[in-house]
């Protein structure tokens, strides 16, 4: 009886481990979250690579919404730096959802908006993969979607 006991009482807290539920960060991670994103829109509005190196990790990557895949640090600041050139405007980022996969892990989901110079607006979604490295918050991969057209 107390091995059996035992057993269902290790599965379930393995099972606890290994799926954790519920996770939606305290305020402090989220507060985070939000300050590291609105970091990134700034360092691209002011074409601010020292903010871009730190708040990109090393192999960080990104999937603009053209399809062109950028991997590492270098090729991903050129390419932002390379896009907000080609791309003037102001652009805006509101997060819409933060998932936590853990306590240093999560998906945050953003409308992307660029309100170009002749007033036009171009709407997208942009989702951050983010992790909690070196005591802050950093962007792991970025993917930039445009909206489905209405069906």
């Amino acid at each position: 009886m107390k091995k059996s006991f035992l057993l269902i009482l290790g599965t379930f807290l393995a099972i606890q481990l290994l799926y954790p539920q519920g996770n939606t960060g305290n305020s402090e991670q989220r507060q985070g979250i939000y300050t590291l994103i609105e970091a990134y829109a700034q360092a691209r509005e002011k074409k601010d690579t020292l903010l871009l190196k730190n708040i990109l990790t090393s192999d960080v990557d990104q999937l603009v919404s053209s399809g062109i895949w950028r991997t590492g640090k270098k090729e991903s600041m050129d390419g932002m730096l390379q896009s907000s050139a080609g791309n003037p405007g102001t652009r805006t980022l509101k997060i819409d959802k933060i998932r936590f996969l853990n306590a240093e892990i999560a998906i945050t989901d953003a409308k992307y908006q660029i309100q170009n110079p002749d007033g036009t607006l171009r709407n997208m979604w942009s989702t951050f993969i983010v992790v909690y490295e070196d005591n802050r918050w950093q962007i792991s991969a970025i993917r930039n979607m445009l909206p489905a057209a209405p069906q």
